[in-house]
């Protein structure tokens, strides 16, 4: 999409739009996530904050961890509620399994049991569930584990 726009989160500004976003939306809304919990994810420099803009208005954010157990998962995708079923979840998800894949051979994601429109994205996308954690964020509800592979850790060469 020629109109999307990419980059680093830069600001303390863009971290707080980013926060209301999150915030104020599903999935966050049933898992209790607010606006201060979402400001302090936000704000975390060990992961890798990437916004995405559409004709220069801020459509959604993407956050990566590219340390811990599961290397390379996709921590946070959202898309603001006016540029959803545009393909810019697709855009962001697809940016960040780029910049995965140029060092792990796995992309790992999450999926609320609820957020049934996500989980076939993510499904369509290549993605497999590996996993489920009941109860995990909050009580009646879990979070499904999934994975997209292009090999095992120990034969994965970068860059391929």
């Amino acid at each position: 999409m020629s109109d999307l726009s990419i980059r680093s989160l830069k600001s303390v500004s863009e971290a707080e739009a980013c926060g209301h976003l999150m915030a104020t939306s599903e999935p966050w809304l049933t898992l209790g996530r607010g606006y201060e919990a979402s400001l302090i994810i936000l704000q975390d420099e060990s992961r890798e904050r990437y916004v995405v803009h559409r004709n220069g208005a801020l459509a959604g954010f993407l956050i990566l961890n590219m340390k811990g157990a599961f290397v390379g998962y996709i921590q946070t995708v959202c898309v603001a509620q006016e540029f959803r079923n545009q393909g810019i979840g697709t855009e962001l998800i697809r940016f960040g399994e780029e910049r995965i894949f140029r060092e792990h051979p796995n992309v790992f994601m999450c999926v609320s049991s609820f957020n049934t429109s996500a989980r076939e994205l993510y499904e369509r996308l290549g993605y497999k569930a590996v996993g489920e954690l009941t109860d995990y964020i909050v009580p009646g509800h879990s979070e499904i584990l999934l994975r997209k592979t292009r090999g095992s850790i120990n034969t994965y060469h970068r860059g391929t």
